[in-house]
């Protein structure tokens, strides 16, 4: 067999076996029936320690840290690892809330950040609006794994979008039928898949003489570049945008559905907070896939027709064995259909609890939500190749920034809500939409620049917003949510002042303290990792 033969071989034979995985996750562990939203959408809220570890991983480590983050250090150099630091500043703000928003989501039986606003602030209009935008949000998202998988064919020889599309169907399928469980079974082999590429990278990089010369050889490279927006090293006008894009994007990550659904399938507080203390160990593996990047660069990676998401598939493939390099492309393609995967499973819960059965159907069956959220994860993949072929941005790092800035205009609901209650549920909305507004008309008119300057694209063409001719660039979302927060805090002092009554706070200071041993939370006699240990085997009843 030729070098090119054992790659397709090993990626096959291992995909292959992830779909299998895959569809078998339907029967691993799961009570009598899985025809309900709370089994099918958040795994019957019992995964234990391990489980949570790598859902949380696979679902928030994605194709965009092993293929976007590369491709975006080997394009403009420094600016693409803003990826490392927001990664670690999520890690003390998702300790903090994830803990509370699992306590009050089991009290409560939420399933989406949509129906914990909407309780919050007593306004359903607001729990379907938080859910449209977080739909719309995680579209883009969902894209950035689809291009990341679209990569790993191209560099397999095999084009057209007829892989793309079967790949997408198979895992479809496979959610379809065995809802969070195929994910968060699929991360565990992903993650030991990860060990093996993050050990190879570590290896050839040494034997290939070290990031000395690494960083010696990418500083004259960016050094001969017509363009002043790269470098190794940040540029003075870089700073403000590197930070903004920090902050917003750390702000965003915890108002994505997928990532709250991931941690209130936790089976008690103790495992949330013990895997989000431990996700900066993932941080490592960002950081040396980022400076992969750079190591594509200083040995002459040239991607496939101008595709820089082909970057790191390419390397591998250049640089490994061919055995080894099917492992790889094995791992980018798992690392791309998990989360999203898991993305579509939570916007499609968030349409199901805050649209469907709001104004739709009220009456709806636990089976009649499992199956509109089946059919509705369908319709999300959908939006996502809509969004590729309708945004079309030179990194696909730049859909994921384009999401954040819809979905950070849910952060006074969702994330602020889970600490104050004192906002008006009006001026959120007003707040919400205002911030849309605002992040779209910002959007619009940033163009897409080539490395010479000039003009490619005038509309949409990325996340970073120019202040004038400074050459400084402040990132479109965190713009729209200080006009969003401007709005809110505002029109929350305006109508208390005027008198004007809220909305009820289904929600108590106690909800937000709740563990598996209060009287209050329902429990299921089949956990999935077993029974919590010491206080917390109490079981309250059901």
């Amino acid at each position: 067999m030729s070098g090119r033969d054992v790659e397709i071989a090993v990626f096959a034979a291992l995909m292959g076996a992830m779909m299998l995985l895959g569809f078998g996750a339907a029967r691993w562990r799961r009570p009598h029936s899985i025809h309900s939203l709370e089994e099918w959408g958040v795994g019957g809220r019992a995964f234990g320690n391990w489980v949570t570890w790598f859902l949380l991983g696979g679902s928030m480590y994605t194709a965009y840290t092993f293929v976007a983050v590369p491709a975006l250090t080997y394009g403009i150099g420094a600016v693409g690892f803003f990826a490392v630091p927001f990664a670690i500043a999520t890690t003390p703000v998702a300790f903090v809330l994830s803990a509370r928003a699992w306590s009050v989501s089991h009290r409560h039986g939420f399933v989406t950040p949509g129906e914990f606003a909407g309780a919050r602030f007593g306004s359903p209009g607001l729990a379907a609006l938080v859910a449209v935008t977080g739909i719309v949000a995680t579209m883009p998202y969902v894209a950035v794994q689809l291009l990341s998988l679209q990569a790993v064919f191209k560099v397999l020889g095999v084009t057209g979008e007829w892989p793309l599309l079967v790949a997408v169907g198979l895992v479809s399928v496979s959610t379809f039928r065995s809802g969070l469980r195929a994910p968060a079974l699929l991360s565990i082999a992903k993650d030991v898949l990860l060990v093996w590429v993050v050990v190879s990278g570590v290896l050839v990089v040494a034997m290939s003489g070290g990031w000395g010369a690494t960083f010696r050889q990418v500083a004259d490279r960016f050094a001969a570049t017509p363009s002043p927006a790269d470098g190794l090293l940040l540029g003075e006008h870089a700073q403000v945008g590197y930070l903004t894009m920090i902050v917003g994007s750390a702000l965003s990550m915890f108002a994505y559905p997928h990532a709250v659904v991931a941690m209130i399938a936790a089976r008690d507080r103790a495992t949330v907070q013990r895997n989000t203390a431990a996700l900066p160990i993932y941080c490592l593996a960002l950081g040396l896939m980022g400076m992969l990047g750079y190591f594509a660069a200083a040995h002459g990676v040239v991607p496939i027709g101008g595709d820089l998401n082909t970057v790191t598939p390419l390397m591998f493939r250049d640089l490994f064995p061919s055995w080894s390099a099917g492992i790889a492309y094995a791992t980018l393609g798992v690392a791309a259909l998990i989360p999203a995967a898991v993305m579509s499973i939570a916007a499609a819960n968030a349409f199901t609890r805050s649209i469907y059965k709001q104004y739709l159907k009220p009456s709806a069956s636990p089976s009649d939500e499992a199956w509109v959220s089946r059919w509705a994860s369908l319709a999300v993949k959908f939006g996502a190749v809509a969004c590729i072929l309708l945004l079309d941005p030179a990194y696909s790092a730049e859909l994921q920034l384009i999401g954040g800035v819809v979905i950070l205009q849910t952060a006074p609901a969702v994330v602020f809500g889970l600490t104050t209650g004192w906002f008006h549920r009006r001026a959120l909305i007003a707040g919400l939409l205002a911030g849309l507004a605002a992040g779209v008309a910002l959007l619009w008119d940033i163009p897409q620049l080539s490395p010479t300057g000039q003009v490619v694209k005038a509309h949409f063409g990325g996340s970073s917003w120019p202040l004038g001719d400074s050459g400084i660039t402040v990132y479109a979302g965190l713009l729209a949510l200080l006009v969003n927060l401007v709005v809110t805090v505002a029109g929350t002092a305006l109508l208390r002042l005027a008198g004007v009554p809220g909305g009820r706070d289904r929600t108590q200071p106690e909800d937000y303290r709740a563990d598996v041993d209060d009287p209050m939370v329902k429990r299921l006699d089949a956990l999935l990792d077993g029974l919590p240990q010491g206080a917390h085997t109490a079981r309250g009843p059901r």
